[in-house]
């Protein structure tokens, strides 16, 4: 039987995958020429595409004197929420992929359905829970909501993970004196670290991007980045240029941090994907 020449199809998937690469990279790109541009700029029609660059918006910007604070909050916000979620969800991860007990399924569904809830349908008790506690407008708050979709899908993620590992490495050494809990530290977590590596990334990205519990339990001491975006609506309508190169920086730093941990997390995501 001839053997069909795979040129087409190669050639389809890297037409298809250019089409996918510009229709995610032109509204960036989009976002970031408007931070370089002026007002006038903005809104000309039609749309200004070869101008000279202008740092207005960014001196702008900065001028307003809290970007550098929201940043610290963002930093600090999402590490804690983190390595949190990390040290919670591991070992609910191993409990559900190496034990079994009843209705074990229902549980592990359960989990997930916390991380599919919406953001807003929440966001209204955590803000009276904040409130009777004390602690809305401040990073411990934001740590504990962020906390709600970072460990259901750590859990999620890492059940798969550990499942990869044979249940014979924990057998093993559990009979060279190894207790449980013991061959999960100095065994398994090793043995999936691509995998926390990957989880911790997906986490870092999520929480960097949040929006809704940052602007509702907040209002001015522990606002992070995302949140930012509120202050250039005026009454007078849209700052766009400085929304824009908000959002331009904003994005950096998880552009920068994705590219820096790319092989991490591809590996992490592949784990498991191939069986001899």
């Amino acid at each position: 039987m001839r053997r069909r020449s795979t040129w087409p199809t190669v050639a389809a998937n890297l037409a298809g995958s250019a089409v996918i690469v510009v229709l995610f990279l032109v509204p960036f790109v989009w976002m970031v020429l408007m931070s370089f541009k002026t007002r006038l700029q903005t809104f000309a029609i039609p749309p200004v595409v070869f101008f000279k660059p202008t740092l207005e918006n960014y001196r702008d910007l900065f001028a307003r004197g809290v970007f550098g604070h929201y940043f610290v909050n963002s930093l600090l916000t999402v590490l804690a929420s983190v390595a949190l979620s990390l040290v919670i969800a591991a070992p609910a991860a191993y409990g559900l992929a190496r034990f079994n007990f009843r209705r074990k399924k229902d549980v592990a569904f359960w989990i997930l359905s916390i991380r599919m809830a919406p953001a807003i349908a929440v966001v209204i008790p955590y803000f009276l829970i904040g409130s009777l506690l004390g602690i809305l407008d401040t990073r411990l708050v934001l740590v504990i909501s962020y906390l709600s979709f970072n460990i259901p899908f750590a859990v999620w993620m890492l059940r798969g993970f550990i499942e990869e590992v044979p249940v014979e490495v924990d057998e093993a050494a559990m009979i060279d004196g190894c207790s449980r809990f013991g061959a999960f530290v100095r065994l398994i977590l090793p043995l999936t670290a691509n995998g926390l590596a990957a989880t911790s990334i997906l986490c870092i990205i999520q929480s960097w991007n949040e929006f809704t519990f940052a602007l509702f339990l907040t209002t001015t001491n522990a606002r992070t980045l995302p949140t930012i975006v509120t202050q250039f609506l005026t009454f007078q309508g849209v700052v766009w240029g400085e929304m824009a190169a908000a959002a331009t920086i904003t994005t950096i730093p998880v552009v920068a941090f994705a590219l820096l941990v790319r092989k991490h997390l591809i590996t992490g995501l592949t784990f498991g994907a191939t069986k001899e």
